[in-house]
């Protein structure tokens, strides 16, 4: 099985949450050290207030660890670039980096140093893992850091970025890193020869599905994941949802999976299971037929584009579009992680990881991030840089990934909301492959996640 960071592998380390109830400017030299040769400002309470002074980059020599998993493929390079940017920018500054191979084992490792009393500095956590720690309360808000809850380079952010720094109490105490949102691979040469044309709805995406299934070719496969990993058939099924009007949960975690625009999302998918237009699998099927070109399409992450690519391996033209609108628009999830700052470290810690998080966040900075890692750019600043540029040229899919930015959602960073998505993927897979009503399959799924919501 192939080695690989993406959405549905921090899906799967999420499960472990359910057992644990201009563009980003960066401070310059002449700035900073008209701010004093020490570091400024609050020592933080937690309360995500802040004092009102922003930490000033640290004159002496300062370590910091960062907890991360980009260590496969063209993610070590492209951490390795933004790490060295940094330090040949501020070389009294020494980042550390604390690699793990995927992020159930990075999550693990943050908690366990959390709880021997050696958290890191900083570490990727996804809005789940920080609403543990948050509760816990072992994070910095980033008001700690910025002097507010509202920093300058968080309004140069794409809206559904800005939204997905704050946890449910309304605060910011993420910042973004690896972010990116699903789009659709398909088999361009296939289409053509099939007189179809990109989808524009959810209904022209099913007419599409049904008319090329056939001669052995599947319209999509997909991979709902698990009851303790969720996958990105799950999420595919919950933009459906949204894009119908479903509320899926409140602001509160509260769930609503037998809303009747929910039970019409699960209803669609089973309507082309039922024609032989859609099947399941397991490990990356979509892309598995669409490279083998028994499939016409594939929903994956924009992030996984070199994967797709490297299966396609040249056989046909790779079309590469936006995800189709439903009634209630156009609508996408976000997937990848943010940066947290625990509450352990000292005060030069903290100044010299925010000098590191405005940094990377920087259009420069995003625009080489986005070229080499495959993730999306936060601030759209950065598509006017030449790097970013000439790799839109030559891979205009990041054209259409970018445009989903202002409206893809996260859910709500409750440890129950990933075990909840287990029970939407085990709905999923009793429709699907099981024969149940969607209504009584999405009815199980919502008296389990009440439940685990009233748990805790």
């Amino acid at each position: 099985m192939r080695k690989r960071i993406s959405a549905a592998a921090g899906l799967a380390a999420l499960a472990l949450t359910a057992t644990a109830c201009a563009g980003g400017g960066t401070s310059t030299p002449k700035s900073d050290a008209a701010a004093g040769a020490k570091s400024t400002g609050g020592t933080g309470t937690g309360t995500g207030t802040g004092t009102g002074t922003e930490l000033a980059v640290p004159t002496g020599p300062v370590t910091i660890t960062f907890e991360e998993a980009m260590t496969i493929g063209t993610l070590k390079p492209a951490m390795d670039k933004l790490v060295a940017d940094f330090q040949a920018k501020y070389p009294n500054i020494t980042v550390k980096l604390q690699g793990e191979p995927d992020y159930a084992t990075m999550y693990t490792k943050e908690k366990a140093e959390v709880q021997a009393g050696n958290a890191p500095t900083i570490g990727q956590a996804y809005e789940s893992w920080a609403s543990y720690f948050q509760s816990s309360g072992v994070l910095a808000p980033i008001s700690e850091l910025a002097g507010t809850d509202t920093p300058p380079q968080l309004s140069t952010f794409y809206k559904g970025i800005q939204d997905d720094t704050k946890l449910p109490d309304g605060k910011t105490w993420m910042w973004p890193f690896n972010k990116s949102v699903l789009i659709l691979f398909y088999n361009a040469d296939l289409m053509a020869k099939d007189g179809q044309s990109e989808p524009k709805t959810w209904d022209d995406y099913a007419s599409v599905m049904k008319a090329v299934s056939k001669d052995g070719v599947t319209g999509s496969t997909i991979d709902p994941g698990s009851a303790t990993a969720a996958a990105f058939g799950t999420q595919w099924f919950e933009i459906l949802a949204k894009a119908n009007g479903a509320a899926l949960y409140d602001k509160d975690g509260t769930p609503h999976l037998n809303d009747p625009n929910v039970v019409k999302a699960l209803q669609y998918m089973k309507d082309l299971k039922d024609a032989n237009a859609l099947a399941t699998g397991k490990n990356y099927p979509g892309e598995t037929a669409l490279g083998a070109q028994k499939g016409m399409f594939d929903i994956s992450s924009a992030a996984g584009y070199g994967f797709e690519n490297k299966t396609v391996g040249g056989k046909f033209k790779l079309g590469i579009t936006a995800l189709p609108a439903g009634p209630a628009g156009a609508v996408n999830e976000l997937t990848g992680t943010n940066i947290v700052v625990f509450k352990s470290a000292s005060a030069d810690q903290k100044a010299a990881a925010w000098a590191f998080l405005k940094f990377i966040t920087s259009p420069e900075e995003q625009a080489g991030w986005a070229a080499t890692s495959g993730y999306l750019p936060v601030t759209s600043q950065a598509l006017d840089q030449p790097a970013l540029k000439d790799f839109i040229a030559k891979n205009p899919y990041e054209t259409a990934a970018v445009s989903e930015l202002d409206t893809a959602f996260a859910l709500p960073g409750f440890s129950w909301i990933f075990k909840c998505q287990g029970y939407e993927a085990t709905a999923i897979q009793e429709a699907l492959e099981n024969g149940k009503q969607p209504a009584d399959a999405l009815g199980t799924a919502q008296s389990a996640c009440a439940a685990a919501k009233a748990q805790g």
